[in-house]
């Protein structure tokens, strides 16, 4: 104790915090419980039971890298309960070579859920040629609960080798539905969707929607980078253009009220959760049941140690348990 009181003593001019520095999203609660205890209360989440309310969003395709930390990201979400998305698994449409780096159901375990993933410009070539077992194959092969579709006309755009849609992304999904008998997953890929987005489709029967909104991985500005000097300057403005995470919870409230014939009943918040405060936020704010969901968090620690990663996950629950426990969202 004595040690402690000399601590408080030498660190109590080192410690302000400004009042512009206040976290303003939350009431701050410290009357109302006790410390947590060990395990989180299990959320029932795309048919499933997650521990905790956080989703490995869609990262590493097939390369040299991405079976480490494919791996190391299925180890952590089976330990803690959490669903994950793969990575496109496009390369796997034309050859088995990389299969070992999507192949992870028997590591994340059945218990949790599971995802392939294809782009809309895949799914188009798909559904141009009636080859919808094609995409049954690629779920059944990988044991995934089902299927996410990418949605990224912006990137694909800004691509230098990119696709063009024949179609709208809407008509496409509405097709495949009609096509397939697993549930769909429908992500964006850093932009978000905007309210008429949101409003058709939610309205689809889906699994979830998650949004990848704008202020994590930008692929259209990453694409950019990629491109010719002379269209970075002209199409830069573009890669601006989005929806936050916050803004899209926003949206997606005010379509609920104003919809009554939603058919999708889930969401993943991603895109510019930085950590579990961020989430907590997000989540507690929505009026459809959500979860969270980050990538570039996790792969940082992924493609290094996996004991890092692990450590990072277990923090993330910890101080989500927290803020369950005194934190309300303002």
């Amino acid at each position: 104790m004595e040690k402690r009181k000399k601590d408080h003593i030498s660190l109590a001019f080192q410690n302000r915090i400004d009042a512009n520095e206040i976290d303003n999203r939350f009431y701050y609660e410290p009357l109302l419980s006790a410390h947590p205890g060990e395990a989180m209360p299990e959320i029932s989440f795309l048919g499933k039971k997650l521990h905790a309310p956080i989703w490995i969003s869609s990262m590493a395709g097939g390369s040299h890298k991405a079976s480490k930390i494919n791996t190391n990201l299925a180890l952590v979400a089976h330990k803690f309960g959490m669903g994950m998305g793969l990575g496109s698994c496009r390369i796997l449409m034309d050859s088995d070579s990389y299969l070992a780096d999507f192949d992870l159901r028997t590591i994340i375990g059945w218990e949790l859920p599971f995802y392939a993933n294809l782009g809309i410009a895949q799914i188009e070539s798909l559904m141009e040629k009636g080859d919808y077992k094609a995409i049954t194959d690629l779920v059944n092969l990988l044991s995934t609960d089902g299927l996410i579709i990418h949605v990224n006309p912006m990137q694909e755009w800004l691509q230098p080798e990119g696709d063009r849609l024949n179609h709208s992304p809407i008509d496409i999904i509405t097709e495949v539905l009609q096509n397939v008998d697993f549930p769909i997953i429908v992500k964006e890929v850093g932009q978000g969707f905007g309210y008429e987005s949101i409003r058709q489709i939610m309205k689809l029967p889906l699994e979830a929607v998650e949004f990848a909104a704008f202020g994590g991985t930008n692929f259209a500005k990453m694409e950019l980078m990629r491109n010719l000097e002379s269209n970075k300057e002209l199409y830069e403005p573009l890669s601006y253009v989005g929806h936050s995470a916050e803004d899209m919870v926003n949206i997606l409230n005010r379509a609920t009220h104003e919809t009554s014939a939603f058919k999708t009943n889930q969401v993943i918040i991603s895109g510019g959760i930085g950590n579990f405060l961020d989430g907590y936020y997000v989540i507690r704010k929505s009026e459809v049941p959500a979860i969270y969901g980050m990538a570039s968090t996790f792969l940082k620690y992924a493609k290094e140690d996996y004991q890092l990663l692990e450590d990072f996950a277990q923090n993330q629950i910890n101080g989500l348990k927290m803020a369950y426990s005194y934190l309300t969202v303002r």
